[in-house]
């Protein structure tokens, strides 16, 4: 083990690059590539490796992402402005807004900052590269088998994965740290050294320096074993996503999932379809207590009781024999929605969605955003540029399941069990004479998305707090 070690080390370089980006990518070395740029020796290696392959027509660039969580922060963008510059790629610096949701750390909120703006900077097609090695695959799996996660967990960091317009590869997963340490050595480049990586209170950090070093001495060969098991786990996820996506659509009512069709699973099954179901939709999973709450008290609750199970950011409400996903705006968790006035309107709002994503209603209507999504069930390419937002006036009609009939609004929120007066606070979104969306709760079939299209997003309705 100790040898196979010491021969991945050495095989770095632009040559075993090329092959592996090769096997990763067919369109290879026609397709653009962006590395995410930290100035650390991981991202370094990557940047010059790539960097040398230019005796191919690449097209490449580079992108760092400033936290402005450390002091010297600024003076990283500097360092990498100055590596790129040397190296010849073009380097873009986006500075994050770091925002904490509740229960949240710091360092996932930055991380989650990180790939927001990762998402948003890269282009129709092109592949975002992170330099993420075996041994990050190596803690990461032991990160998650602490925290008690499941296949999805221990499948660790894929390869290769569909991220915003284009791709996410991680092509140095197989290679430990060591060989890409060794090469900058003999390139004899320098690199950023995180300060942070010495604060033995965050897990990584004190998995890094404190537990590995003794695991590896009696088990040299651990982050190859490790990766592979975690190469197995991942064929074991495909497998239960394709067995969840089969359930959930036997489920499905529009966006929605029958109560009646999920309580018919075996328990597993119905906890499987459940998290395929929030992840298809771009939520984050909730704790495994709270996913057994929506397995169990959520579906045996009576019809009238209207039960939800809610975790930072998401609300799963039971209305009827229906459950529906909802965002939750941090300042709306806890608190109860205000009644609307009998027979509120607001005329009519005309909503340019292209030139602003959010549109504020009066009172008690809320605000309605349009949020760009690569799982959302909205295809923006079928919607209008121009739409028009108003309450409900009666008669209301669309079709939310595709193929199916025309529904009237009045039948679905009585369905639903939408309480009488939130019913009145709905805006209700329309394509010239056409309703196409109702809040955030239906949507017509003709703006649904489905198949392989590009351009997805949802529809997001902050209620009156």
């Amino acid at each position: 083990m100790a040898r196979a070690a010491r021969r991945g080390a050495s095989s770095f370089g632009p040559r075993w690059l090329r092959q592996r980006l090769a096997a990763l990518l067919p369109r290879f070395p026609q397709v653009a590539l962006c590395v995410a740029f930290s100035g650390g020796a991981d991202s370094t290696a990557l940047l010059a490796a790539l960097a040398a392959l230019r005796d191919r027509p690449l097209r490449l660039r580079a992108l760092h992402v400033d936290h402005r969580l450390q002091p010297r922060s600024a003076a990283w963008s500097v360092h990498c402005r100055r590596v790129a510059r040397a190296l010849g790629v073009q380097l873009t610096v986006r500075r994050a807004r770091i925002t904490r949701r509740r229960g949240e750390s710091l360092e996932a909120a930055a991380r989650a900052a990180r790939y927001a703006l990762l998402e948003a900077s890269l282009a129709a097609g092109e592949a975002l590269l992170t330099a993420h090695h075996q041994d990050d695959q190596l803690e990461t799996v032991l990160l998650q088998l602490l925290r008690g996660a499941g296949v999805a967990g221990l499948a660790a960091m894929p390869a290769c994965a569909p991220f915003g317009r284009g791709m996410l590869l991680r092509p140095l997963l197989p290679l430990p740290r060591a060989a890409l340490r060794g090469w900058l050595a003999r390139q004899h480049l320098d690199w950023v050294e995180d300060d942070s990586n010495a604060q033995l209170h965050l897990d990584r950090n004190y998995l890094r320096a404190r537990v590995l070093p003794p695991l590896r001495a009696r088990w040299p060969g651990a982050g190859a074993t490790v990766a592979r098991s975690a190469r197995h786990a991942g064929e074991a996820r495909a497998l239960l996503d394709a067995l969840g996506e089969a359930d959930a659509a036997r489920a499905a009512a529009g966006t929605q999932l029958s109560a009646q069709a999920l309580r018919r699973l075996p328990p597993a099954r119905r906890r499987n379809a459940l998290r395929f179901w929030i992840t298809a939709a771009g939520e984050l999973l909730p704790p495994a207590s709270r996913l057994e709450e929506i397995a169990t008290r959520l579906l045996a609750a009576r019809a009238d009781a209207q039960p939800c199970v809610e975790w930072p950011g998401v609300r799963v409400q039971r209305a009827g024999e229906r459950l529906s996903l909802h965002r939750v705006p941090a300042r709306a968790r806890g608190t109860a929605a205000a009644p609307a006035a009998d027979g509120a309107d607001f005329g009519e709002v005309t909503w340019r969605w292209h030139e602003r994503r959010t549109c504020r209603l009066p009172a008690p209507f809320g605000t309605l955003a349009l949020e760009a999504d690569v799982h959302g069930p909205l295809d923006l390419d079928a919607l209008a540029p121009r739409l028009t937002l108003r309450a409900r006036r009666g008669g209301e009609r669309l079709r939310p399941v595709r193929g199916g009939p025309r529904r009237a609004l009045k039948k679905l929120l009585q369905e639903a069990r939408v309480p009488p007066q939130r019913r009145g606070q709905l805006p209700l979104v329309f394509a010239g004479e056409r309703l196409i969306a109702a809040a955030d709760l239906w949507l017509d079939e003709s703006v649904q998305a489905h198949g392989a299209h590009g351009r997805r997003g949802r529809l997001v309705w902050h209620a009156p707090a």
